[in-house]
């Protein structure tokens, strides 16, 4: 895979007004909006949850009161992953490169594709929200209509029926969040923080959330989910492959999560015997989800 100056024999010559293909503009990262970012120092990091207690029981006079447990919960783990990528060149096609196409371009092209990786890796977290086999810590996918509490019965964060983005969808599931219960059955308070979407349903998402009057009826009705300010925010993720899933974030805590073992490393080293010239750059992270409370998805139809 070295490249040589056979692989850029353009660049050896004078004359060449114009070099293109790595000056387009990129997103800026996309995770910082969706995942919180924590620093790690260790092989792994672990969430383990833990039980609150039950609803109090009448007492009658002159009978003891009753005692209740508290108990671990369920346990996630981040294994933090190294990405890297590189490329090796000839001293020959170094020194012969009249542009600087080869070299130092070649590094900050490097710098991207870290860069967007990252974003990537992120966007699986959601690309597989209804995917069995990559489940959380109460092994199920992140995106359920059985999730198991610690104590016994289940809960969704996942339409029963799957639905394309429209205001029907968005007002059930600000309704089955606003019912969300703890591992032992107590009501949490739970609020949407943000929609997430693909780039596919922008405009449609425009239409919902921002127009006075309900969309595509006749009806003299309000916007009840623009009036009541039940959706903040909406953001579009470049990296979501699926064209009909969305997803409400909420403000549940220690929900998507981004650990940070080392952040992007560049290295530079040439070759004794050839000379040729490798550069490097490798980072070690991970992403994933804690509480699969933070989110609420339908895959589309």
């Amino acid at each position: 895979m070295t490249m040589t100056r056979a692989s850029f024999a353009s660049a050896l010559a004078p004359g060449i007004n114009k070099w293109y293909g790595e000056a387009y503009g990129d997103y800026k990262p996309q995770y910082v909006d969706i995942f919180t970012t924590e620093k790690s120092n260790r092989a792994f990091e672990e969430d383990v949850g833990t039980t609150g207690f039950g609803y109090a029981v009448a007492k009658s006079e002159g009978n003891a009161i009753s005692y209740d447990t508290s108990q671990q919960g369920f346990k996630t783990r981040y294994n933090h992953v190294t990405y890297g990528l590189g490329f090796v060149i000839t001293r020959e096609a170094y020194e012969d490169d009249l542009y600087g196409v080869i070299g130092k371009k070649k590094a900050t092209s490097l710098a991207r594709s870290m860069r967007l990786t990252k974003d990537v890796i992120a966007a699986n977290v959601l690309n597989r929200a209804f995917t069995a086999a990559y489940a959380g810590g109460d092994g199920k996918e992140l995106c359920a209509t059985d999730h198991p509490n610690v104590t016994g019965g289940t809960w969704s964060n996942e339409l029963s029926v799957a639905a394309n983005l429209s205001e029907a969808a968005l007002e059930q599931m600000n309704i089955d969040i606003m019912k969300f219960t703890d591992d032992r059955g107590l009501k949490i308070a739970v609020r949407p923080r943000q929609l997430i979407i693909p780039p596919d349903l922008v405009f449609e998402a425009e239409r919902i959330l921002k127009t006075e009057g309900r969309v595509y009826t006749a009806d003299n009705d309000i916007n009840a989910l623009k009036m009541m300010g039940k959706i903040p925010k909406v953001v579009v993720n470049q990296y979501l492959t699926s064209t009909t899933a969305f997803f409400l974030q909420t403000d549940v805590p220690d929900g998507l999560k981004h650990f940070e073992r080392r952040g992007d490393d560049f290295g530079m080293d040439n070759d004794f015997d050839t000379e040729n010239a490798k550069f490097k750059a490798t980072a070690r992270y991970s992403f994933g989800f804690t509480d699969p409370r933070c989110i609420y998805g339908t895959p589309g139809v």
